[in-house]
């Protein structure tokens, strides 16, 4: 169960349109390494882990990734509002905004929609917690290209943000591996059948 307080985990107020940043935040709105992706992934992770304090982190982190996703849908539809339907096609954002106007969706930047075949769960808990130190890394390289092509500084400082809780999270999940792999357990299944 979750206590859910009505506020973003970290303030977006993007004070104008920008289309271009709004198709490419959707790289981690939607796409496979998104906040979604890695939200649903460290959430369902949990429930094969075999030790309680790296279900905690799998919680945690999974939960905050969703608050990340929240984050970024806020920063898609700010960076919407206002813009003009001339900006809308010269953008080349006609097809979005006949689905979904000025309203953020679970797609990629290139349009793919988001699926559950982006999460992933081995049920081994070395090969996952591997995979979502990777995951994290995908996510802090990501969110430095965004911030690299954009000039908003409204825009920029939430995906400040945003990077610097992917290093933590990178850093809790090398605690949970070590963790893992101190007590010799590799894989959450019986050894045998008897």
């Amino acid at each position: 169960m979750w206590i859910y307080e009505k506020r973003l985990i970290y303030p977006v107020n993007i004070k104008k349109p920008n289309l271009h940043m709004a198709k490419l935040l959707l790289a981690q709105y939607g796409g496979a390494n998104s906040e979604l992706s890695a939200g649903v992934n460290y959430l369902n992770q949990r429930y094969s882990m075999p030790y309680d304090e790296v279900k905690s982190i799998l919680t945690d982190i999974g939960t905050e990734e969703l608050a990340h996703w929240e984050m970024l849908g806020a920063m898609i539809t700010q960076c919407l509002r206002g813009a003009s339907m001339q900006e809308i096609k010269q953008c080349g954002m006609s097809d979005w905004y006949v689905s979904h106007r000025r309203g953020s969706f679970p797609v990629s930047q290139s349009g793919e929609p988001w699926t559950a075949s982006y999460v992933g769960c081995t049920g081994d808990p070395v090969a996952d917690l591997t995979n979502d130190l990777a995951a994290e890394q995908q996510a802090r390289a990501t969110y430095e290209g965004l911030i690299d092509v954009c000039e908003d500084p409204s825009v920029i400082d939430p995906l400040g943000f945003l990077r610097e809780r992917e290093i933590v999270h990178f850093q809790r999940f090398g605690e949970a591996l070590d963790i893992v792999q101190s007590k010799g357990k590799t894989s959450s299944m019986p050894q045998s059948c008897n």
